[in-house]
C-alpha cells in the first residue's frame, strides 16, 4: 500500500510550508524582511507499463503507459525580493532603498554582509553603524559638533559644521546582485554572497539602475498578511486531505486483514 508513504510525504511537505508561512507572519513588521515561498517537486515514478513500449510486431506502441508517483518534496524556499512599503519615521539616520540594491555592512570578522535595513545609528566615535554596531561600507564618520545631517537620494552625506558651512562627509554605496534570491540569509536582517547570487556590483545610488535612497524612511517587510493567511488555509487543507488518504489506506489494510 504505497498510498501510506505517498500521503506521508505530502503531510511532511505541508509541515515545511506552514513553517515558512509562520516565519513570514512572524516577520510582518521586520524592517527590510523579504518573504519566502515554498516550491514543491514531485518524487520519482515507478513505471508499471512504460510509454512507447512496443505492443506488437506491427510496430504499435503504448501511448501513455502506467506510472505511479511516490509523493512530493520541498524543492526550495525561494525568497521574494520585491519592494516593501516605505514607512516614514522622522529619524534622520533612517534610510530606505527605493529600487535595487543592498547596504554593505562590515561584520566583526571582516566579512561584508548585505542588508535592506537602513535603521542606522552613530557609535561613540560618530561612525555610522547598524543597530548591532556594525559599520557600513564605505565608512561614514559624523563629527560630534555637526548638525542637520542630510542623506541625499544619491547617497551623499552632508552636515552643517559649527561655522554654518556645509560639509560633505562621504558617499553611501549600494551593492546589487544578478540573482538576489541566491543570497544566504544569516539573521539580523543580513545576507551573505553565495555562488548562486554571483559577485556584487557596487555603485552609487541612482547609477546604472541602482535604487536611490530616502532619508527619514524605512522599508517594511514585503509580507502581505491576507495572502499569508490564504496560503496557511490552503496548506492546512492539503495537510488534512493527505491525512485522510492515510486513514483510507489504513482502513483498506484493516479490511484485508479481517478477510476470513
Amino acid at each position: 500500500m504505497k498510498a501510506l508513504y505517498t500521503a506521508a510525504t505530502g503531510m511532511k511537505a505541508q509541515e515545511r510550508n506552514v513553517e515558512v508561512i509562520s516565519n513570514n507572519v512572524a516577520n510582518l513588521r521586520t524592517t527590510g524582511y523579504k518573504r519566502q515561498r515554498v516550491d514543491f517537486q514531485d518524487l520519482l515514478y515507478q513505471n508499471l507499463r512504460r510509454m512507447g513500449a512496443e505492443t506488437s510486431t506491427a510496430g504499435t506502441i503504448v501511448p501513455t503507459g502506467v506510472q505511479i508517483g511516490s509523493g512530493v518534496k520541498v524543492a526550495s524556499t525561494a525568497r521574494i525580493m520585491s519592494q516593501g512599503t516605505l514607512e516614514q519615521t522622522g529619524k534622520e539616520l533612517d534610510v530606505a532603498i527605493r529600487g535595487e540594491g543592498f547596504f554593505q555592512i562590515e561584520l566583526p570578522d571582516g566579512t561584508t554582509a548585505y542588508s535592506r535595513d537602513g535603521s542606522f545609528e552613530r557609535d561613540a566615535n560618530g561612525t555610522l553603524v547598524t543597530v548591532d554596531g556594525y559599520q557600513i561600507v564605505p565608512g561614514i564618520d559624523i563629527p560630534e559638533d555637526s548638525r542637520n545631517i542630510t542623506i541625499s537620494a544619491d547617497g551623499t552625506v552632508q552636515v552643517i559644521d559649527p561655522n554654518g558651512a556645509t560639509v560633505n562627509l562621504g558617499q553611501i554605496q549600494l551593492a546589487r546582485f544578478v540573482n538576489k534570491s541566491g543570497l544566504e540569509a544569516i539573521g539580523d536582517n543580513l545576507f551573505l554572497e553565495t555562488d548562486a547570487s554571483g559577485a556584487p556590483q557596487v555603485d552609487n545610488p541612482g547609477n546604472n539602475g541602482f535604487g536611490n535612497l530616502q532619508q527619514n524612511f524605512l522599508e517594511m517587510a514585503n509580507v502581505d498578511a491576507v495572502t499569508e493567511i490564504a496560503d496557511l488555509i490552503s496548506a492546512q487543507r492539503a495537510y488534512e486531505m493527505n491525512s485522510r488518504v492515510i486513514k483510507a489506506a489504513d482502513e483498506m489494510y484493516s479490511t484485508t486483514a479481517n478477510i476470513r
